[in-house]
């Protein structure tokens, strides 16, 4: 299943449709049983919805299986969905939620295998060798970016420096010094690396770097010229989502750049109209639904994914295309590389007791980076002494961090100054560049 340091593409990355389409439909009817047979969040919304793994003759007959929604993986939090006992899940990762609760994933032995071979197949097609030394500077943690990126990498056969994320004047000393090929790193802080070379004085078109794999935050067109510019390399997207594996769900490939190819042989994806549920034929825009066909931890069956996209034919690869990421179809923001809810931010507000419940999220760019202020309002009963308002905000802004993950401005406004509105409140505004 894995890309090795001689074997180049897959099989099935070269397979006919039909081969493709047949793996599927195999591999959909084990991987709905499977979820089927091991969760009762499954078991009872399909039972209520009349619905069978059975019944899955075609790949068109998942359409008449229940959706998933974040809220299902919060719901059951922490382990309440996974469809192995506990003792088998070898790793367990998170992602921010709604609540203050992460969405916690789990993998099998199994599970991490397939995760590693899939993110190899991944760096081999946006440009990555083995024995290609490869940066990584996505963060490690609970986060699957650092540890996913790694564990791809050194299954391709490639020598990995695990630098995760900050300490940019290291970044900059480790390219310099290990002289690596590759670097996985998200497309904004690149930037900042790139930054770092200029205000030293170094040549960060003439450093080792040739192939850039960037993901977990949206980025243009344009960013990707300003990194090709600037970096001198290949500027190649990849996609994933904690909840569905993790990075390397999709890739690029370096010889085309025209989208992002969805190992299709794993994940199977339909576009839906967002507001109806309909599937969308191919080529129209909605939201992208994915459904594991081989996870055993943790299967997803019809997962909304939130992001807004569109399914494109087969180019380099066999296998269909994601068109550019175009937003979401929730509130939720992704802050470098964070998944931020404008509730998790109302809720620390109002936990603070100080200020009114008044507030607003502005996020824009500072330099190439995504920066956050929130908002807040003095009440009009509150102490008029300056030091207790700043008090203040440094606590908002230390519970944002160690609750979100982010590092937050805040800003303390005059009693009654915030907008009020009649109806639905504005509680965002994003200055960042579509």
């Amino acid at each position: 299943m894995a890309v090795s340091a001689n074997s180049g593409l897959d099989r099935i990355e070269t397979a006919s449709r039909d081969e493709i389409t047949a793996l599927q439909l195999d591999r959909l009817r084990w991987s709905v049983d499977h979820a089927y047979r091991n969760v009762e969040h499954y078991r009872k919304v399909y039972d209520q919805a009349g619905v069978h793994p059975s019944d899955i003759r075609t790949l068109d007959d998942l359409r008449r299986f229940p959706f998933l929604n974040k809220s299902d993986l919060r719901d059951h939090y922490p382990f309440g969905l996974f469809a192995v006992p506990r003792e088998r899940v070898v790793r367990i990762h998170a992602s921010s939620g709604t609540t203050g609760k992460p969405t916690v994933v789990g993998y099998t032995q199994r599970d991490i295998d397939t995760w590693a071979g899939l993110v190899a197949r991944s760096i081999f097609a946006a440009g990555g060798r083995a024995g290609d030394i490869v940066h990584v500077a996505y963060g490690y943690g609970l986060f699957t970016g650092g540890l996913g990126a790694h564990y791809g990498a050194e299954r391709l056969g490639c020598s990995v420096v695990p630098v995760s994320g900050g300490q940019t004047e290291k970044q900059v000393q480790l390219i310099t010094d290990f002289q690596p090929r590759v670097i996985m790193v998200t497309p904004s802080y690149m930037l900042t690396i790139a930054e770092e070379f200029e205000r030293r004085g170094l040549d960060s078109t003439g450093c080792s770097l040739q192939v850039g794999i960037f993901g977990a935050e949206p980025w243009t067109g344009s960013m990707r010229s300003e990194i090709e510019r600037r970096m001198g390399i290949d500027a190649v997207d990849i996609y994933g989502l904690s909840e569905v594996m993790g990075p390397g769900v999709g890739s690029e490939c370096i010889e085309t750049k025209d989208g992002l190819v969805l190992w299709e042989d794993h994940f199977y994806p339909e576009v839906i109209d967002p507001d109806t549920g309909e599937v969308l034929p191919d080529g129209e825009e909605g939201e992208l639904v994915l459904t594991s066909l081989t996870k055993e931890a943790l299967p997803v069956i019809r997962y909304r994914t939130r992001d807004r996209t569109r399914l494109l034919p087969p180019s380099a690869r066999s296998m269909r295309r994601l068109g550019r990421i175009n937003g979401r179809t929730d509130d939720m923001l992704i802050i470098r590389g964070v998944n931020v809810f404008p509730s998790q931010i109302e809720e620390i507000v109002l936990k603070e007791r100080v200020f009114t419940p008044n507030y607003l999220i502005e996020v824009g760019r500072s330099g190439h980076m995504d920066a956050m202020t929130v908002h807040v309002e003095w009440p009009a009963t509150g102490a008029v002494d300056p030091s207790a308002r700043t008090a203040a905000a440094a606590r908002l802004a230390h519970h944002v961090k160690s609750s979100v993950g982010i590092s937050v401005q805040v800003v303390v406004a005059d009693p009654g100054t915030l907008e009020r509105s009649a109806g639905k409140a504005r509680r965002v505004v994003d200055r960042r560049t579509p």
